[in-house]
């Protein structure tokens, strides 16, 4: 069954909202401030190995369908490029907690780093912050009720939705699809 058939089906249920983890009770207490949380935004070069397999360039990056279907695996063109979600719990980068950057899966851009990753509960990765001007948001009615989808500013690549239960400062939870994402870690030494 299709993502969306299926979603439009549970939509209508009461059950929904805890179905797609936005349950985030299991969060641990935050530590960090409002200059702990600008530091990460603008500091975030310093967590990527100078020899990192990544780009910097958020120019446009324009591919065909045939061309992410040769490139991403079935997962990843699914979440990537048609909307998808994989199962809660289901990538080992939520459990993931060494020092680096994670990256769109699709294009290599830097989207997040360890320091903004945190523990949500929900069995996705979850960040309070991301890396500035390396994703773009837009509304999402699939559920009926409105949400805050967001995606690679480089290829467009959906990533997965920001949730304003977060811990303080910022209250907001970042959401990702593990499979949309690459983790580079930093370099050791």
């Amino acid at each position: 069954m299709k993502r969306r058939t299926f979603l439009e089906a549970v939509a209508v249920t009461p059950l929904t909202f805890t179905a797609i983890g936005c349950d985030s009770s299991a969060r641990p207490p935050a530590t960090a401030t409002e200059q702990d949380v600008a530091a990460m935004r603008r500091d975030w070069k310093a967590l990527l190995a100078p020899d990192a397999d990544v780009t910097l360039s958020t120019e446009p990056l324009q591919r065909s369908e045939a061309e992410w279907k040769k490139i991403l695996t079935p997962a990843q063109f699914d979440v990537l490029r048609e909307d998808g979600t994989e199962p809660a719990h289901s990538s080992p980068l939520d459990r993931e907690t060494r020092p680096g950057v994670f990256v769109c899966a699709g294009c290599g851009l830097p989207l997040f780093t360890s320091r903004m990753k945190y523990d949500s509960g929900t069995g996705w990765p979850s960040f309070i912050t991301h890396i500035p001007g390396h994703l773009a948001t837009k509304k999402d009615f699939k559920l009926i009720l409105p949400r805050t989808e967001y995606h690679c500013i480089r290829c467009g690549g959906h990533q997965g939705h920001v949730f304003d239960d977060g811990p303080p400062p910022t209250k907001q939870r970042w959401c990702n699809n593990g499979v949309a994402l690459r983790f580079v870690p930093a370099k050791q030494g």
